[in-house]
């Protein structure tokens, strides 16, 4: 790694080493985050560490396009920074790499609105000029949010960031179409295909969205050539035009005489079959469907399947052609209204009924799409989803959660092939030549001198360019230098896990995956990690027509980049949808106060460099806050193995916000304030342990505040900055689960003699004498714990009874897990009161007692459940039992 030069680093150094250095009060997220990123970024600590002993980690950014701008889908890339960041600390070598993608359709979209501001068309400037502004726009927005991903704190090598459009990965895309269509898989044809008139372009299947819109279903009548005639039911009318046959289920007995026979198609007066296929639903409308080929996909596959013929009545831009006889040049509104007037004028319309149904539009202008036959590329599908279904089902890529499995393999299974071409001037044009002399078509991964049939050199590359998702699908590898065999390649792939939305499966996920398999012999990562959508607080679904889009810019500049991260990882659990609301940022926020305060007190109650816990004989309380770290960093590195970033993040924000802070440091209070040198060096030896463990678990979840605290604490074993330190390890030597288990004891007994208290109204200052009763074996540990009770529980005094007869009469009682809590009446507290609290702990008890009588006197549960479950519940009902006779030896005291 490069030696950091920059100024930020030396400054931040400065302070760490000068440990008499104050922390200011406030924490001030702006500056700070200001002022380590440069640090990052310029000190090389984002570039991976190669080892070839070692298996990297590797993390594909998805690509955001080059028209966006941060939003909070984006800012879920705060996951794949959180991973990054906790395996650079485990010590493997890591690389997230970075890139944005071309984007076809936006980035023209956004491209022509300039022009069009000029007063200027495509046409006007023609191809090159259009691309040389396209390029022009490109390097002057394209890296917007770059910027704004590295306000996020992303963590990415931007050494390697690539660009969809970039040489090499022009070059893999160049080979991927040549081998392709080598293998016979990439072929041109004439078929339907989905076409958006705003855009002027082809779409995927999986480009189009669908909308619920109300409109009619019209039944019209189509007249017998040979006898009975027929009546369909349709909600385009207007393609009617185009009809060759009509369609019914060959089991529906309504229609079994009219197989075979012809009608004549109304209006046009053009005789047609009657053809039977499984595919019309006998339910739908009157059960038999005109056939439309050209105008809708089904239609056209049963056409296919029957000889009908594929008659084209629109144009690209959505009117009507001369097929259309009277209605060429009309749009397709107003011919449904033409038609649907003649249909009534000939006495062919049967009825009119209402009808809502989903209509197609395209994902990026909202127009609703047109499905046409047109000469275009085609990937043949199926031989590239077999192998790529089986790698997933053969574990060679896993979905987590694992239920987004079942959407791969139901795309997969059910795929058609994909139209590739688009008729676009931004993005890969297709590698296709075309001779003007003979005819020929050439694919060469080079412009050909000449063509090879004829030897004319007057040849013309095909005008359309590549869908986007055929170059972003080689994003794994091409990004890595394939087709060459890199260093980079050799080493990074097979990528380690891909982070993304579920709603991309099929989009991207599934093309990478059969790309992968196909190009390389491997799937590209081995782990799909699948987040939810960012949803507003009411779960509606984030956009601008909705008023309800929230820019994370804003949220940082508010509440900082580590709240907003933590906001969105924190309580999430994975697959599962997020609603953001500004209490969660704020909540986050709060906690990150909570960590700075904390980190200022340990800051001044050191004095130089701490010693080591191994120097001291740690008391209770130590042994439990040491054996909650260590269960803390199992816990942490567990869940984040496992991908559930919002169960580590739960399992540290626990520890962080009660143990250390609200439990470890008011205990420390005492020794730190006190004479006994020994007992204050332990004091802070145990709060350096625990905080630094506390900064290196909370780093990739809270990059910037983490690094700032740990650059101004002089912490024992401490080299360089955090983001290179290494992830905590357990030490055996310093688990003490006898002691954790005992001091948990302890705190249940403080936080009900709080919760005693703060029910009576008791103010905080007031101290009372604490009088318990210990459960069996627990005498010596209430006796050694008097301190934690008289810090932490208000007590002035702590008296181990030995027998329920030394309690005192009038008491404020209550029940832990492991003693009678008894606190002298007195003042503090109102007698009425304290009947009304017994009555309802009672009868809270009592109810649990009959539900768990219940549960173990179901068979049901009892044949089932597992030996330890069934004990566990039997265990529990003795505790609450025992609970019950306290409580009601509690309420005779109170009636005495």
């Amino acid at each position: 790694m490069a030696e950091p030069v920059d100024k930020a680093k030396a400054v931040a150094e400065g302070e760490a080493r000068d440990p008499s250095g104050e922390m200011p009060k406030a924490y001030q997220p702006a500056a700070i985050e200001a002022k380590w990123y440069p640090v990052w970024e310029e000190g090389g600590y984002f570039k991976p560490r190669i080892d070839p002993a070692k298996k990297p980690f590797t993390i594909m950014m998805p690509p955001p396009n080059i028209t966006g701008q941060l939003h909070m889908g984006h800012a879920m890339y705060a996951i794949q920074d959180a991973l990054t960041r906790f395996h650079r600390m485990a010590g493997d070598p890591t690389l997230w790499l970075p890139g944005t993608d071309h984007a076809s359709i936006a980035t023209e979209v956004k491209v022509l609105e300039a022009m069009r501001s000029e007063g200027l068309s495509k046409e006007e400037v023609g191809r090159e000029g259009f691309l040389k502004r396209a390029w022009a726009w490109r390097d002057e927005y394209g890296g917007r949010i770059v910027e704004q991903l590295r306000r996020l704190g992303a963590s990415c090598d931007w050494s390697r960031e690539r660009f969809t459009m970039d040489e090499g990965l022009s070059e893999a895309v160049v080979e991927v179409f040549c081998r392709l269509y080598e293998k016979g898989l990439i072929y041109r044809g004439d078929r339907i295909i989905q076409w958006c008139p705003e855009c002027g372009t082809s779409l995927s299947d999986i480009e189009v969205e669908y909308e619920e819109r109300g409109s009619f279903l019209w039944h019209a009548r189509y007249p017998g050539v040979d006898g009975p005639g027929v009546v369909i039911a349709t909600t385009r009318p207007e393609t009617m035009l185009g009809d060759t046959g009509v369609a019914v289920n060959p089991s529906d007995p309504r229609y079994a005489a009219l197989v075979g026979k012809r009608v004549i198609l109304p209006i046009v007066g053009r005789e047609i079959p009657v053809v039977a296929d499984e595919y019309v639903d006998a339910s739908f409308g009157t059960g038999a469907v005109k056939m439309t080929p050209a105008h809708d996909p089904n239609d056209f596959e049963v056409a296919k399947r029957h000889g009908l013929e594929i008659l084209r009545v629109m144009n690209y831009d959505g009117t009507m052609n001369e097929n259309a006889g009277p209605y060429a040049g009309l749009t397709a509104e107003e011919t449904r209204e033409r038609v649907v007037a003649e249909l009534g004028r000939l006495g062919l319309l049967v009825k009119v009924e209402p009808y809502t149904h989903n209509v197609g539009v395209c994902y990026r202008c909202g127009r609703a799409v047109e499905p046409i036959t047109s000469l275009q590329w085609f990937v043949t599908m199926k031989p590239l989803a077999e192998p790529a279904l089986e790698a997933v089902r053969a574990g060679a890529t896993k979905f987590a959660p694992e239920r987004f499995a079942q959407v791969y393999y139901n795309w997969m299974e059910n795929i058609r092939d994909w139209c590739i071409s688009r008729q676009l001037w931004w993005g890969h044009r297709v590698p296709a030549y075309y001779c003007d002399g003979c005819g020929t078509m050439s694919v060469a991964r080079t412009r050909p001198e000449r063509c090879p049939s004829c030897g004319s050199t007057e040849l013309r590359q095909d005008e359309d360019v590549l869908d986007t998702w055929f170059s972003s699908a080689l994003w794994p590898f091409s990004t890595l230098g394939w087709p060459r065999v890199t260093a980079d390649l050799r080493y990074f792939y097979p990528t380690s896990v891909l982070v993304t939305g579920y709603d991309i499966i099929f989009f991207w996920v599934a093309r990478m995956i059969f790309s992968g398999v196909e190009q390389t012999g491997e799937t590209p990562f081995h782990t799909v990690l699948i987040h939810g959508l960012v949803r507003d607080e009411r779960g509606r679904k984030m956009s601008k027509s909705a008023g309800n889009g929230i820019d994370p810019l804003d949220v940082i500049d508010q509440y900082g980049a580590d709240a907003l991260r933590w906001a969105l990882m924190a309580g999430v659990s994975p697959g599962s949808d997020l609603r953001y609301s500004a209490e969660k940022a704020e909540a986050a926020r709060n906690f990150a106060n909570k960590l700075w305060n904390a980190a200022r007190f340990v800051k001044m109650s050191l004095d130089g460099q701490p010693g080591s816990i191994y120097d001291y004989e740690l008391d209770l309380a130590d042994k439990w806050i040491i054996t909650r770290c260590q269960q803390t960093i199992r816990e942490a590195e567990r869940h984040f193995r496992d991908y559930d970033l919002a169960l580590a993040a739960r399992a540290i924000y626990d520890f962080t916000w009660s143990a250390l802070c609200d439990w470890t440091i008011e205990l420390a209070k005492p020794a730190l304030l006190g004479g006994d040198e020994r007992r204050r060096g332990k004091a802070r030896a145990v709060l350096a342990r625990a905080l630094d463990v506390v900064l290196r678990l909370l780093h990739p979840f809270m990059p910037f505040i983490t690094e700032e605290i740990y650059s101004l604490l002089p912490l024992p074993g401490k080299r360089g900055l955090l983001i290179e330190a290494d992830w905590p390890v357990p030490d055996p030597a310093l688990d003490f689960p006898e002691e954790a288990a005992r001091m948990d004891g302890v705190i249940d007994i403080a936080r009900v003699v709080r919760a005693l208290r703060l029910e009576r109204g008791v103010a905080p200052g007031r101290k009372a004498r604490l009088d318990l009763l210990p459960a069996a074996g627990w005498a010596d540990a209430l006796s050694e714990a008097a301190p934690v009770f008289e810090r932490l529980a208000g007590a002035q005094s702590t008296r181990i009874l030995a027998d329920r007869a030394d309690a005192p009469k009038q008491a404020a009682k209550a029940v832990a897990a492991h003693a009678e809590i008894f606190i002298p009446l007195g003042e503090l507290v109102d007698i009425d009161k304290e009947r009304a609290r017994i009555g309802k702990a009672l009868a809270q008890t009592r109810q649990e007692i009959a539900r768990g009588e219940a549960k173990l006197a179901n068979e049901g549960f009892t044949s089932k459940a597992p030996p330890s479950l069934i004990a566990q519940e039997r265990a529990k009902l003795e505790q609450r039992r025992g609970m019950l006779a306290a409580l009601e030896a509690q309420a005779a005291a109170v009636e005495e």
